[in-house]
């Protein structure tokens, strides 16, 4: 914990006093984040291509990805580690959030590193059964709701916050341990379902940190958050550090993981970036929000339901492809122009997310 350490130094030598600042450490973590993944992305894909820890490619799928078997997967352990340890320097330990996050993010990185141990070293196709791996999603969620909810220091339990109203808060009452259990589940899936080609959701899940990162800021801030009729939740500032590292994380991964990618993340990264970021939107009350961050994540799941939905209720499909992602495909667009598009779209959702702070 290198924050609390060079912290102790201020009264010896002033400039140490810089430590106390979120956005001086947010800076660092980032920094670190990124430094750890670059440096050690290397290693580790020599690592995976030797013990055979690589990518089992579905029949089913594009014909275009069938190239891809036999590139090295389970990434997310090095986004998870890096993350992980930029936070255990350079954030607050006790800050409860913080501690939360990490439990969420290593959590639920945990259940996707159990399927990807089936797929990639056990040669299970399917991996771990579905039931199984959901109902260990809900099991952590639920943990997770259970601690917001009975939260002391919270002054808005239960309360869901609308975007664009200055004081439209909607309590929940006992439903919001079910609909934060929706919430993180449903995000940490979206992002797994997103990860499909080469880039794609590493790039969004790093468009949706700077946005969460500006919220939890605000958030955590008194006066901006008056100034801005944003609610106060004491505490939340210190997340900024936690956002930063996971963006650093995702810069670094994404150096090795753009197209055409040299190690996908797996199921061990997708779910618990995602897993972080619905919980991040909890702590938060920005729930809504993330819909809107977050909105091409929504749409992928979304693309997937409808369709399992049409072909079993009418034997048609209405994608040539689901997810979303993989119709383009179909339809002939070259993997980086989807990619690239998906980014830009998700680049406007994040500004537009923003712009509900202001407008209230």
């Amino acid at each position: 914990m290198l924050y609390k350490l060079f912290y102790s130094f201020h009264e010896i030598y002033f400039p140490f006093n810089v430590f106390r600042y979120i956005t001086f450490r947010t800076a660092l973590a980032t920094m670190t984040a990124l430094i750890i993944t670059l440096v050690m992305a290397p290693w580790l894909i020599e690592k995976m291509k030797k013990h055979s820890l690589t990518q089992q490619v579905r029949q089913d799928g594009p014909k275009t990805h069938l190239s891809k078997a036999g590139t090295p997967t389970m990434g997310g352990i090095l986004i998870i580690m890096s993350v992980v340890i930029s936070v255990l320097m350079w954030g607050d330990l006790s800050n409860k959030y913080i501690r939360i996050m990490i439990a969420a993010i290593v959590g639920f990185g945990l259940i996707g590193f159990a399927d990807d141990y089936l797929k990639a070293i056990r040669k299970n196709p399917q991996g771990m059964k579905g039931w199984y791996k959901f109902g260990l999603q809900i099991f952590l969620a639920l943990g997770i709701g259970f601690l917001f909810y009975h939260n002391p220091d919270d002054l808005h339990i239960a309360k869901l916050s609308i975007p664009f109203f200055k004081k439209w808060l909607i309590d929940l009452g006992w439903i919001y341990i079910p609909f934060t259990i929706l919430v993180i589940v449903g995000s940490s899936n979206a992002v797994n379902l997103t990860d499909g080609i080469d880039g794609l959701a590493i790039g969004l899940v790093g468009i949706a940190c700077l946005a969460n990162g500006a919220f939890v800021y605000i958030s955590g801030h008194a006066g901006i958050s008056q100034y801005l009729h944003v609610l106060h939740l004491a505490g939340t500032g210190e997340l900024t550090v936690f956002c930063g590292a996971m963006f650093g994380a995702a810069l670094g991964f994404l150096w090795y993981n753009s197209y055409p990618a040299e190690i996908f993340m797996g199921d061990v990264g997708s779910l618990g970036l995602g897993g972080a970021l619905g919980t991040l939107a909890v702590i938060t009350k920005q729930e809504i929000v993330l819909a809107v961050v977050g909105g091409i994540f929504v749409v992928e799941t979304f693309s997937v339901i409808i369709q399992v939905a049409s072909f079993k209720l009418t034997g048609k499909r209405v994608f040539k492809m689901a997810p979303i992602h993989h119709h383009f495909e179909e339809k002939g667009w070259p993997e980086p122009k989807i990619i690239i598009r998906f980014w830009i779209v998700g680049v406007i959702l994040a500004l537009l997310s923003l712009t509900t702070l202001k407008i209230r």
